[in-house]
């Protein structure tokens, strides 16, 4: 008899395991389906969308291996954003200390530097607010002005790359951030206008 109940337990046990897996493996594929397909249709409709970046990026945020509506992913794209504008600018900061640092002879290539990343520090630092109403303006359903704050910043992380361009030998050292949040910005445009159909 002791033998029979143990038995028992054993497969009730195997039973619970193999329930739990089963569930796991359900929630995990969910989600991941969601972000394959959203990524698929936005790298399909914008060129300025990788597929493996949008992949990577939404798979980053813990939040999106529980997230099962196409609403929540473009909140979580949001924050994305805002995660790197936010650490862009600190960063942005950090490089203007360094470069204050150095003695700036007149026509230094670091004083261009300097005077760009003071525009970039402005634009970021603008885009920080921007994406605050952008995402308040997503969970009130205000599709269409959360689209053009979004682009706004989209927008910002261009002007901030193409200001390095404009002097001939300067590099900027802000091309992945900006290239980042550019794409960043393009998935959250994309999620934005699936979410409005």
């Amino acid at each position: 008899m002791a033998s029979t109940m143990s038995s028992i337990r054993s497969s009730f046990s195997l039973l619970i395991l193999f329930i739990i897996f089963f569930l796991s493996f359900n929630a995990t594929t969910s989600f991941n389906h969601l972000i394959q397909e959203t990524c698929k249709k936005s790298s399909e409709s914008d060129p300025n969308i990788s597929l493996n970046f949008c992949i990577s990026s939404l798979e980053s945020d813990p939040r999106s291996h529980s997230v099962t509506s196409l609403t929540n992913l473009g909140l979580i794209s949001m924050n994305l954003i805002r995660t790197n504008v936010s650490e862009s600018r600190v960063y942005i900061e950090h490089l203007l200390k360094k470069t204050k640092k150095k003695k700036n002879t007149k026509g230094s290539k670091d004083r261009y530097i300097r005077e760009y990343l003071k525009d970039c520090l402005e634009l970021y630092s603008d885009a920080i607010t921007t994406l605050e109403e952008a995402i308040g303006d997503y969970k009130r359903k205000r599709y269409v002005d959360s689209n053009v704050k979004v682009s706004s910043v989209l927008d910002a992380s261009s002007t901030c790359e193409d200001g390095f361009e404009e002097k001939r030998g300067v590099v900027s050292p802000l091309t992945k951030r900006n290239n980042d949040t550019f794409q960043l910005s393009a998935i959250a445009l994309s999620i934005i206008e699936m979410v409005r159909q």
